[in-house]
């Protein structure tokens, strides 16, 4: 890996404080995002603010752009459609607000057999998504962050120190603030799929705070005629080249599903591009930052205890 980029010595820790204030002033965006959505505003998916999904069958192959034109000029105009072109089916996804007090099955049957007159096709599934689930399902995917990133404070203290759990904690509550906050502000819609999204944001970040942490450990070991921020910069600097490679081989890989995914998978596939990016600079800046800040306060506090 050396081959590619050469050994560094940037002072990552010594920047800290602008990036400090910068992560804080995304967090604050993740966390009115947050508030937000939890009163139901923003661009909320089906799976949290209710709506109808329904998957037709076609005798033949139909063009996506096709539909959703044809659902355009129905007044369906923010569907979400999802092809299968191996069974010719297609899949309709309608929010609420587009479907109060119609009987959307045979408002779209309607207008796909004036569209589509020539190729028939049957309703396989129709499925709708009252207010109350929605809500449900919110609380759901909220508890679903919280206990996951409570593990990962426990898993990181049990593995290295206390102090080691919270910071991973942050800096993994960072990323998933972040991204979520991007998303509002980019009025992208919010459901299940995001949410997914997020934890997967989650494992990702966790993993590269895990291996700087790891390297941290070590040198604390071997380096001990240094200070605690010497090491700690030290430290993602050795292991800025395998951080590097890793980040950009599997943005590659993601970028390809973003570009060529196709409409259902493209949001899911933004988010993970924007998490790489915000958990490598947050394994960077944020988590190790905030070892040597907590490391420098215990220290102060001691120096204040000796003199009283």
């Amino acid at each position: 890996m050396f081959t590619l980029i050469k050994k560094t010595d940037i002072n990552f820790i010594g920047k800290r404080k602008p990036f400090f204030v910068l992560s804080f002033i995304l967090v604050a965006i993740g966390i009115i995002a947050l508030v937000q959505i939890s009163r139901g505003a923003g661009n909320l998916g089906i799976d949290f603010a209710g709506g109808a999904a329904i998957q037709l069958k076609f005798d033949r192959p139909i063009q996506i752009n096709t539909a959703r034109k044809a659902l355009e000029g129905g007044g369906l105009s923010d569907a979400t459609l999802q092809e299968i072109s191996s069974d010719n089916k297609l899949i309709i996804r309608l929010k609420k607000r587009e479907i109060s007090g119609e009987n959307i099955r045979g408002k779209v049957t309607d207008i796909f057999s004036e569209a589509f007159s020539g190729n028939a096709f049957i309703v396989e599934s129709s499925t709708e998504i009252g207010p109350t689930i929605g809500k449900k399902l919110q609380r759901d995917a909220l508890n679903a962050i919280i206990f996951s990133l409570v593990l990962i404070i426990t898993y990181i203290a049990f593995r290295f120190e206390f102090r080691f759990g919270i910071a991973a904690a942050i800096a993994t509550f960072h990323d998933v603030f972040v991204v979520l906050g991007i998303f509002f502000i980019m009025n992208k819609e919010i459901s299940l799929l995001l949410v997914t999204a997020l934890l997967t944001i989650a494992g990702y970040s966790l993993n590269d705070t895990v291996v700087v942490f790891d390297r941290i450990r070590e040198n604390l070991k071997g380096r001990k005629k240094e200070t605690f921020e010497q090491v700690v910069n030290r430290s993602i600097n050795d292991n800025l080249s395998r951080t590097l490679i890793t980040s950009l081989t599997t943005f590659l890989a993601v970028a390809a599903l973003f570009l060529f995914g196709g409409e259902v998978i493209h949001d899911f596939a933004l988010a993970i591009l924007l998490g790489l990016i915000v958990g490598t600079y947050s394994s960077w800046f944020i988590a190790s930052s905030l070892l040597v800040s907590w490391q420098q306060k215990r220290a102060e506090g001691k120096r204040v205890l000796k003199r009283a």
